[in-house]
């Protein structure tokens, strides 16, 4: 199992500078990048103080051009909210100038007061996300591509430069049923449990291997990327105190994930949660690392291809940078022996 690092912002004071936000997302990518993880994940994300990245391929490039070897992730790119005539071209680029280390994951958006402001309402973004999606594909792999669809009527054209290489597309799906059939499609899996228990989590895989096992040599690159929060800790206090931090953050998270969607200049209400602090912690992973090997051992043990740690929740940038570096040293070890992750690039069919 390989591990990547979730550069997801957490802005709850606008005093701290969107400046000082992306420095810091980009000193996490160096340290991922020094102590060998396999990825950093970017998420994009407008109009909002969580997940804040409006523009995740400039980023990327950014991200590449002061690392040497990690990989660069969108997780994701919310395709309805793009023309992609244009996103193609920027892909082909991103991945030129980031030397072949981007993966591009899709999805069709998660956040209510987002895509309502963008002109693009989650009741309807399914619709546009699976022509986008099926254009996106064409447009990568093909010439003089031409289209006749709801949001889409052009004659026949070229996205300039071509691809060097093909970009590996990860898709974003939740439901057991849904990553088998995207499976089936050919597409890396990106997925999370959120609040599910560890059945839950081990029906996502399955549906992953059954889907996998089913292309048979063709699926071979194929992999399962897994998103939790996760974060070390020393002490029992240190943990608590981290938990309530999460627990913080979560209450704007679910205000624009599953509640009303109240944002005032930017910035999301936080309210509170249905959940106990005690409930939010039977859902993260936050532990010493003898704790944190035994709880990734069955994500490795399913079938997980790479974990991915969010871990910017609130913490002090320097107790992050400590994290990721102690993870690094104590936990990944324990999983060297495990399956590694397939280059997507050298085996995409």
């Amino acid at each position: 199992m390989q591990f990547s690092i979730q550069l997801s912002a957490y802005y709850p004071d606008k005093h701290y500078g969107g400046d000082r936000v992306y420095a810091d997302m980009l000193k996490q990518a160096q340290c991922a990048d020094r102590c060998g993880y396999e990825s950093v994940s970017i998420t994009e994300h407008h109009l909002i103080n969580i997940l804040m990245m409006p523009a995740p391929l400039q980023f990327a490039v950014k991200i590449a051009s002061q690392t040497e070897n990690i990989k660069i992730v969108t997780a994701v790119s919310v395709l309805p909210l793009h023309d992609m005539r244009i996103l193609a071209g920027e892909l082909i680029c991103a991945d030129i100038f980031t030397d072949q280390r981007l993966m591009v994951g899709v999805g069709r958006g998660a956040f209510g007061f987002e895509m309502d402001r963008m002109g693009v309402p989650l009741e309807t973004s399914r619709e546009k996300f699976d022509e986008s999606l099926n254009l996106l594909q064409r447009l990568l792999s093909e010439e003089e591509v031409s289209a006749d669809g709801k949001y889409y009527q052009f004659e026949p054209l070229t996205i300039m430069p071509r691809p060097v290489s093909d970009i590996p597309l990860m898709m974003a799906v939740l439901v057991p049923e849904a990553i088998y059939h995207c499976t089936l499609r050919g597409f890396h899996i990106q997925t999370t449990p959120l609040s599910g228990n560890h059945q839950h989590m081990l029906g996502q895989v399955d549906a992953f291997n059954r889907g996998k096992q089913e292309r048979g040599a063709a699926g071979a690159h194929q992999t399962l990327s897994l998103s939790r929060v996760a974060f070390l800790s020393n002490s029992n206090a240190d943990r608590q105190r981290k938990i309530q931090l999460a627990h913080d953050y979560y209450s704007r998270f679910d205000n624009v994930f599953t509640g009303p969607g109240i944002v005032e200049n930017g910035m999301i209400k936080p309210l509170p949660r249905n959940m106990t602090v005690d409930q939010t912690a039977e859902n993260l992973t936050i532990c010493t690392p003898s704790e944190m090997v035994d709880k990734l051992a069955p994500y490795a043990e399913a079938g997980v291809d790479r974990f991915i740690m969010n871990v910017n929740f609130g913490v002090e940038q320097s107790e992050v940078l400590e994290s990721i570096q102690l993870f690094a040293e104590e936990v990944m070890p324990h999983f060297a022996d495990t399956p590694q992750f397939t280059d997507a690039r050298s085996k995409a069919s």
